[in-house]
């Protein structure tokens, strides 16, 4: 079982990233999945999650309308697509796949994941 986050890097203030997160080894689709990140010194927060099917989606408020999150089960990946990144969205950036099918209450606590992939940085240049 693995989850392989990927595409992070540095971009200026104002730029565009799009995360990817690649699931190995389970049925992407009997999971909801979240985007956490934790900046140094921070703990880790919500960034965003999508329900298993892709038709409920959470976002923090610092992020929404900003960020979107997608997902292709066909793929096994759901996507971050973030936009008009700002200096305080740097952080390394999570993703986790909670067991739950169909709708979703809200982004849950990390506490509540079952998986983590290994993190992606992301480094926005003011």
């Amino acid at each position: 079982v693995q989850l392989q986050a990927s595409g992070g890097g540095l971009v200026q203030a104002g730029g565009s990233l799009r995360l990817s997160c690649v699931a190995s080894g389970f049925r992407l689709h009997d999971y909801a999945i979240g985007w956490f990140r934790q900046a140094p010194g921070k703990e880790r927060e919500g960034v965003s999650c999508i329900s298993s099917g892709g038709g409920t989606t959470y976002y923090s408020k610092s992020v929404k309308g900003r960020f979107t999150i997608s997902r292709d089960n066909a793929k096994n990946t759901v996507y971050l697509q973030m936009n008009s990144l700002k200096p305080e969205d740097t952080a390394v950036y999570y993703c986790g796949a909670i067991q739950i099918r169909g709708y979703i209450s809200s982004m849950y606590e990390a506490s509540e994941y079952d998986y983590w992939g290994q993190g992606t940085e992301v480094t926005v240049s003011s």
